[in-house]
């Protein structure tokens, strides 16, 4: 079967762009900077978007396109032990998708509400609570028993609208794109030049560009700007090996994995003026937080009804942010889906659209737990070791994989085979991949464990973990995923070997020399 291709280069960008830039650009880094004093952040997010960011992605992009195949076919082809790497990061982006459907359920039914803003103007409490009285749902992990119906048809919307968008693979998303990326950035340009007019804005805007030179010696500044390239771009995640894999050979890589990854970045700063501005403009600078959660549900709902003294306009601008999340949320739930549906079809020789319809209806099954009055609580605990282990656990073998299994040299011509202007210097590919990679993700991993075992209740000097939340839940919600993700290889290699029909089918792959 001849492998679907994108119907020209601008809509491979676009579809990367929108997979890249997600709620994380909009919420979690407007966060960040403001937690770690402004432009500081900015500088070491531009520096770790530089030596981690474009080598990896440039590394997935040029992987997927050699081989033709997901993440665990694409990885076989470069040593056949590193098929492992690759369902890996299937298995924990499938974990992704099933409560990033369920955020992107929020932020529909949020927008779906935002209508009662008009009758809130200035009362915070009422704005603060809109979201949980909504949802009906607490912080803890106790309520599996009861069910939000107002979630749960919400959810459901999410996954039909996510099965529309990738139902003909390349073809339907190259069509959706053209909008979803687009319609984000003029929103947030219309927000920003709101928020740029209201007083207040240029305290907010000298906060969010002029950096505080002594939050550099903080070391969870330079964690958390690692860890925000590297959540930012979508690599790790089996995406940009499937995204790579419809690429025509005659793409340039090296050329559009740096706008990717820059356009990336301005998205994001873009969502910082729109959040300080604002945030600012109503007197709310100090309240912002790094939980993307608080701040999209809580925090922000306070200042938009603090906008003005006109509850409609309040209620339409309230509309308008959450149409913003919306689009910013749908392509980077599709892509997620995108790369664990190319991974199965291509390993079990599946006809892809089949596949996507599977894995939709099984991870949109297991998203409904997000539905219920535990939802909150327990999707926090698998946010938390889906993106601060197992993605980093993949990162370092996927480096690893690469720079030493396999020659970086190789990856690298594959990168620049097109490009004539610009060609991607071997130093910082190799040093990038080779060394600084491995080295810093692992130290990004080591720091993440010691925070975790460090947590302790401070009256009692007793362990806590992760949130305070009961170990049990920590253990499923958890530890449990992270060893789903380690295994999930090993249990594809199992089903392969004991079906003649598998088995068969992988003695026609091919390895990366023998394409």
């Amino acid at each position: 079967m001849k492998r679907a291709s994108w119907a020209s280069r601008s809509t491979f960008i676009l579809a990367a762009i929108g997979s890249a830039v997600g709620l994380g650009n909009a919420w979690r880094f407007p966060g960040l900077v403001a937690k770690h004093g402004g432009g500081a952040f900015l500088l070491v997010y531009l520096i770790a978007m530089l030596i981690l960011g474009v080598p990896l992605l440039t590394m997935e992009i040029a992987i997927g396109r050699k081989m033709k195949k997901g993440a665990p076919g694409s990885l076989r082809g470069i040593h056949k032990k590193a098929e492992y790497i690759g369902w890996g990061a299937t298995a924990n982006a499938f974990l992704i998708a099933c409560y990033y459907a369920a955020v992107f359920g929020w932020v529909l039914l949020m927008m779906a509400m935002s209508y009662k803003f008009s009758g809130m103007t200035g009362n915070v409490e009422a704005a603060s609570t809109l979201w949980e009285t909504t949802i009906k749902t607490t912080w803890s992990v106790e309520g599996l028993n009861i069910i939000s119906v107002p979630t749960l048809i919400a959810i459901l919307v999410a996954w039909a609208l996510i099965y529309y968008c990738i139902r003909n693979g390349a073809h339907s998303v190259g069509k959706v794109v053209k909008f979803t990326v687009f319609a984000p950035v003029i929103i947030m340009v219309v927000m920003a030049v709101k928020g740029l007019t209201m007083p207040g804005a240029d305290v907010a805007m000298q906060k969010l560009f002029i950096p505080e030179l002594s939050a550099l010696a903080n070391s969870e500044l330079w964690v958390d700007a690692i860890g925000q390239v590297f959540y930012s771009l979508s690599i790790m995640m089996a995406i940009m090996f499937a995204y790579g894999s419809y690429l025509e050979d005659s793409a340039n890589i090296a050329v559009d994995a740096v706008i990717i990854a820059f356009s990336d970045m301005a998205i994001s700063i873009l969502a910082g003026v729109v959040m300080f501005s604002t945030m600012g403009g109503v007197g709310m600078l100090d309240n912002m937080s790094a939980s993307g959660i608080a701040t999209a549900f809580k925090i922000y709902p306070m200042a938009i009804v603090n906008m003005t003294n006109i509850g409609w306009f309040n209620a339409l601008f309230g509309i308008l942010f959450y149409l913003c999340l919306a689009t910013l949320a749908i392509d980077s739930a599709f892509s997620i889906v995108e790369g664990v549906s190319s991974a199965i079809s291509d390993k079990f020789g599946l006809t892809p659209k089949k596949t996507t319809i599977s894995v939709c209806i099984v991870a949109g099954l297991i998203s409904l737990i997000f539905a219920t009055g535990a939802g909150v609580g327990w999707l926090d605990i698998v946010d938390n070791w889906t993106n601060q282990y197992n993605m980093l656990i993949v990162g370092i073998l996927e480096a690893l994989a690469v720079g030493w299994l396999f020659k970086t040299s190789k990856v690298l011509d594959e990168v620049n085979r097109n490009t004539v202007k610009y060609k991607m210097p071997s130093w910082w590919f190799n040093a990038s991949i080779k060394v600084v990679a491995p080295l810093l993700l692992s130290i990004l991993l080591i720091w993440n464990l010691r925070s975790y075992f460090m947590a302790t209740n401070p009256e009692t000097g007793a362990f806590v973990g992760y949130g305070g939340y009961p170990m049990y839940a920590q253990i499923i919600g958890g530890w449990a995923i992270t060893l789903f993700s380690i295994v999930s290889g090993l249990i594809i290699r199992i089903i392969v070997k004991k079906n003649k029909k598998f088995s068969e089918l992988e003695t026609t792959e091919k390895s990366w020399d023998e394409i």
